[in-house]
């Protein structure tokens, strides 16, 4: 297996494993590639953004989304695949014969791996809040997102502004977590985000979800509510749009992170007498 991130490819160099000519090679090898006449995608995602590919599955016939996924991870390790229906989940376990599947059914949204397939793992932590239950499928999806993208998840779910209490409740447990960013998840009005962002000194990502009826229904209340926010510090992803809250969140954690890291050596090596 080809492993698709650039610093493996470098410390391979460097411990003399390859030729720089050889390092080359590999990194060139990622490009777009097609699957039939219909599908392209891309390998050279993970090398270029450390984002893995990501699969919308939603639309897919079953045969072409397991080759599709079958074809990424035997070229770069794994793959994350979104927006699963029931029967897709099904086909996916087929899968675990020869690799590691990890599904999330609340959040129809399911990973696969080469196994032996390794992590990097973050300091990151990232704050998960729902106004109600009906949001859980888009925290979940979130969730699943940033945990791959190797950051630590804080869930706090249905603690809505229609019980006040429970909002701060959830905002002093964010606090005691040292979180890097919340992800704020809520229909209806869409308040939750603004709430958290007057209280708490992390940036704020709102998803507006499409929960709510009438004059402003299917989360469009709720986005330009959002979009509207007193308080500064709140960026905004599309309705239901999980996947991409999940992505940045964890690429803020995992920076920050980085440096939560590169501080805690720092500090041992000054004590090291």
């Amino acid at each position: 297996m080809i492993r698709l991130r650039l610093e493996d490819i470098l410390r391979r160099v460097q411990r003399g494993e390859i030729s720089i000519e050889e390092a080359i090679k590999q990194i060139r090898l990622f490009a777009i590639e097609t699957l039939g006449n219909d599908v392209r995608f891309d390998l050279g995602r993970e090398l270029r953004r450390d984002v893995p590919e990501i699969i919308y599955a939603e639309t897919k016939e079953n045969d072409v989304l397991l080759q599709l996924v079958e074809k990424t991870v035997r070229r770069v390790g794994r793959v994350i695949i979104s927006r699963l229906r029931d029967d897709q989940i099904g086909a996916l376990e087929s899968l675990r014969e020869r690799y590691v599947v990890k599904l999330s059914k609340a959040g129809h949204i399911a990973s696969v791996k080469q196994k032996g397939y390794t992590q990097a793992k973050y300091e990151g932590n990232v704050g998960i809040v729902t106004g109600g239950t009906a949001d859980i499928m888009i925290a979940e999806e979130a969730g699943f997102i940033v945990k791959e993208l190797g950051c630590k998840v804080i869930k706090l779910y249905d603690v809505g502004i229609a019980g006040i209490q429970r909002t701060l409740d959830a905002v002093k447990r964010l606090m005691r977590e040292d979180v890097d960013v919340v992800i704020v998840i809520a229909g209806m009005e869409g308040a939750l985000p603004s709430v958290m962002a007057s209280l708490l000194n992390v940036p704020i990502i709102g998803v507006p979800t499409s929960v709510g009826y009438g004059l402003g229904g299917r989360g469009y209340a709720a986005l330009l509510s959002m979009l509207q926010a007193c308080p500064l510090g709140v960026a905004v992803v599309n309705i239901d749009n999980g996947v991409n809250a999940g992505v940045i969140a964890a690429l803020i954690a995992r920076r920050v992170g980085m440096y939560r890291s590169m501080a805690k050596e720092k500090r041992t090596s000054m004590s090291t007498p």
